[in-house]
């Protein structure tokens, strides 16, 4: 049975791992881009910050007009999009364009994770879903993985890196344009408001924003933190690899520890242990490239995880019909951080302190840490962990019924505004000497 359906899948797997290879390879290939012109560190981490905006914008956005027009037809014009977007990167090297170009980037790669994993959600069914989407974040990880290391054949400062992740992402359309399958259907879930969550699960949210405010700094300073220190091109790849590769090995053996175990311990332990090596990698020179691979390994294996791990932990304490737009809302606070998370550091090295990188990193997972072990003497451990068991997280977390929470959120915030105005015009018009 599974067999099956995963040959009915394999349109879907071929196109996302498609897709992970090139944002694998877009975000350290502009990062090393903007090393060679020059760009500067604060401009190049406002540049990438712009790819998160989209993605955030993306994520409200792009499910209304997805259900207005068709997944298929969507996905077709999205990833041309986002083709086009990166062609106009290599020819055109602007700061400006650039920033526009990342954000168009941005919103189309998030459109079609949403794409992909609601229509994945509705090939699966209870007995599979667990193991299918396994599969499926295992393709993701590691084809971020390839991504680092094709962009090592391919000289950042040519127009070939360029063109052949806009090849790959038109390769990736060929699968699902040729599928079969039946498009996805929505349902309707319960709204969970972010004001909630902050009162329900704070941890949760603190480490969403917090944990994607580091993976932004890593994916969009790190190869320029990379050069800095003295590796070359293909160093970088691999230094960027060793990343995503630690995480993708670590994800499955953390989780299970994380559902015998009170998750709070889990992630302090994981948190404390990433700023360890942060710490580490802040003392590390050229010299010991090995050791240095090595290191950054173990850091992705235990700073990655950690989003999930908060994932796991907010739905451990939230009922079963509000798992799915509490998704939704830290998609929001984490899609803030990320955005923060590049130009804030970026600012930091511009004003010559490029040491001190991977030891804001380090304050950060401390914090993450620190608060893990406080909120774990102000509260129980959820009861035997029954509402949520751990589900390792890609880049996304959409499915058709986050699709539809998105979709319905934003057009109640504008039936609110609308009401709100109307009011305040009623209100003018009842005042004395107010004009007819």
């Amino acid at each position: 049975m599974l067999k099956q359906q995963l040959r009915a899948i394999s349109s879907l797997l071929t196109s996302i791992t498609l897709i992970g290879i090139c944002v694998g390879m877009t975000s350290t290939l502009l990062s090393l881009r903007a090393t060679i012109e020059n760009f500067g560190t604060l401009t190049t981490g406002i540049v990438m910050s712009a790819y998160f905006i989209g993605f955030l914008f993306g994520t409200t956005r792009a499910p209304k007009d997805i259900r207005r027009v068709g997944y298929i037809r969507a996905f077709g014009g999205l990833a041309a999009l986002a083709a086009a977007s990166i062609l106009i990167q290599a020819i055109w090297i602007d700061p400006t364009v650039w920033f526009i170009m990342r954000f168009i980037t941005g919103f189309a790669i998030s459109a079609i994770f949403v794409i992909v994993e609601s229509w994945l959600n509705t090939m699966a069914d209870n007995k599979n879903r667990g193991t299918l989407l396994s599969v499926y974040l295992v393709l993701i990880y590691g084809g971020l993985v390839a991504g680092q290391l094709l962009l090592g054949v391919a000289d950042p400062a040519g127009f070939m890196a360029f063109a052949l992740v806009a090849l790959l992402i038109n390769l990736a359309l060929i699968p699902i344009l040729i599928s079969v399958t039946v498009e996805p259907t929505t349902h309707e879930p319960k709204k969970v408001p972010i004001r909630s969550l902050i009162k329900l699960v704070p941890l949760g949210i603190f480490n969403a924003f917090i944990m994607q405010a580091c993976y932004s700094m890593f994916y969009g300073i790190g190869p320029m933190y990379a050069i800095y220190i003295g590796l070359s091109i293909t160093q970088v790849t691999l230094f960027m690899a060793s990343f995503i590769l630690g995480g993708m090995l670590a994800q499955a053996p953390i989780g299970l520890l994380s559902d015998r175990f009170d998750r709070r311990v889990i992630m302090a332990a994981c948190a404390g242990l990433g700023a360890v090596m942060a710490l580490v990698l802040s003392q590390l020179g050229a010299s010991l490239v090995w050791l240095i691979y090595l290191c950054v390994g173990l850091f992705g294996a235990c700073v990655l995880p950690l989003y999930s791990l908060g994932m796991a932990h907010t739905n451990d304490y939230l009922e079963k019909d509000q798992m799915i737009g509490a998704t939704g809302a830290i998609i929001k606070v984490g899609g803030i951080g990320s955005i923060i998370g590049a130009p804030a550091v970026a600012a930091l090295m511009q004003f010559g302190a490029v040491d001190y990188f991977f030891l804001l990193i380090m304050a950060l997972s401390l914090m993450v840490c620190f608060y893990s072990l406080y909120r774990i003497t102000r509260r129980a451990r959820a009861e035997d962990q029954l509402s949520s068991s751990y589900a390792m997280l890609g880049p996304s977390q959409t499915s058709d019924e986050l699709l539809t929470t998105l979709v319905d959120e934003h057009e109640y915030q504008a039936e609110q505004l609308a009401e709100a105005e109307q009011e305040s015009q009623d209100n003018a018009a009842q005042k004395p000497g107010s004009p007819v």
